[in-house]
């Protein structure tokens, strides 16, 4: 009861809200890695921005390429909302089945879940009355959960007994949104 209450109050704010948009990641979706989101405002010179970037293959090379990133992110704009510089900060979950860069050519990859907490930079640029242009680059610390196993086995690699971690400062956003205003 109480999540339903909150989804209504987040919907009713939204609704409340002159300015939302729609987004699509226009340089990660080419490559086969959607990202979407909506942005709404929350404020004079404030915004909301919720976005799901998701790599949905099983498989790439033989080698699993799975992951899912959930970004809720507060914008401060400096000049007005959807026009001109911001910065954002965020916190995230991460789901994950893949092979992390520093493996890649061997036969290890990971399945697990984490967190992230970064910041975001950006420029957005008015087309028109309906679009907007959101040229970003974001970044943070990531920290994941996750078990290791060999891809030619199935069977784990490494000994934690519940799950093993990892930490890293990391590049994990970025790319150009084409905006659509639905309000």
């Amino acid at each position: 009861m109480k999540n339903l209450l909150l989804v209504t109050l987040f919907l009713f704010s939204i609704d409340s809200q002159s300015q939302t948009y729609v987004k699509v990641n226009a340089l990660t979706t080419l490559l086969g890695v959607p990202n979407v989101g909506v942005e709404t405002s929350i404020g004079k010179k404030s915004t909301f921005q919720l976005d799901i970037l998701a790599s949905p293959w099983k498989s790439v090379d033989g080698k699993p390429l799975q992951f899912y990133i959930f970004i809720p992110e507060y914008r401060y704009h400096f000049k007005e909302k959807y026009n001109g510089f911001y910065v954002g900060a965020h916190i995230g979950a991460t789901a994950f089945h893949f092979q992390k860069w520093n493996y890649l050519n061997t036969d290890l990859y990971e399945k697990g879940f984490g967190y992230i907490m970064g910041a975001t930079i950006g420029y957005q640029a008015k087309i028109n009355d309906k679009f907007v242009l959101d040229c970003f680059l974001g970044g943070g610390n990531q920290q994941g959960f996750y078990h290791g196993y060999y891809l030619s086995t199935g069977e784990r690699y490494e000994t934690a007994q519940h799950w093993n971690k990892s930490g890293e400062w990391l590049p994990y956003r970025g790319g150009v949104m084409v905006s659509y205003r639905i309000q």
